[in-house]
């Protein structure tokens, strides 16, 4: 058997009626199996077609993990969306579950456990970028979920070091009221 770092085909977000949220499949050219890899799931109506029979298999919850159409699949049901990474059958199950675990979590703590499809569409940002510090080109590269979220949600910056004419007329007096304040306390 051939070992790679290259864990993860792609990551599925599905609503409760089966349709696409968010799909993001992995073909990376430097994959040792680069051609097998290619060959399935390459065009769009492939995709649907996958992405509408794992559904149908999946769409009650209860299980977590299931081996579907060649392609070892890890859920988590979360309200009206259903979150999925695909695999291929001789990967790690549990690493895989660990990264799911991760993205799932991350996006709860970044919506503030608000996770319905409403809400991802409007945030779809901060999914992404979560999927995006978790997976990179299917290599699984982080599994903490309050590093991904703090990696994600950058604190805003002081306006202090913000240039006065980025700033609001109000915020702009502000500032310069503290640091005259700030020069008076210090004499």
């Amino acid at each position: 058997m051939n070992l790679s770092l290259f864990t993860v085909s792609a990551f599925l977000i599905l609503d409760s009626e089966g349709h696409r949220v968010l799909a993001k499949y992995y073909r990376p050219k430097s994959h040792p199996n680069a051609s097998e890899a290619n060959r399935h799931l390459n065009t769009l109506k492939d995709q649907r077609a996958f992405e509408k029979g794992l559904w149908a298999k999946t769409k009650k919850p209860g299980g977590d993990i299931i081996l579907y159409d060649s392609q070892l699949a890890v859920y988590r049901h979360s309200l009206d969306l259903i979150f999925y990474i695909i695999g291929s059958p001789a990967e790690n199950e549990i690493m895989l579950h660990g990264a799911l675990t991760a993205v799932c979590d991350a996006v709860h703590l970044l919506l503030r456990n608000q996770v319905e499809k409403r809400v991802v569409l409007e945030n779809l940002d901060l999914v992404l970028l979560c999927l995006d510090e978790t997976i990179d080109d299917g290599i699984i590269v982080e599994t903490d979920s309050t590093t991904i979220a703090s990696r994600v949600s950058r604190p805003k910056a002081d306006t202090t070091e913000i240039v006065i004419n980025e700033q609001t007329l109000m915020s702009a007096y502000q500032t310069v009221r503290d640091k005259v304040q700030q020069k008076i306390q210090q004499l």
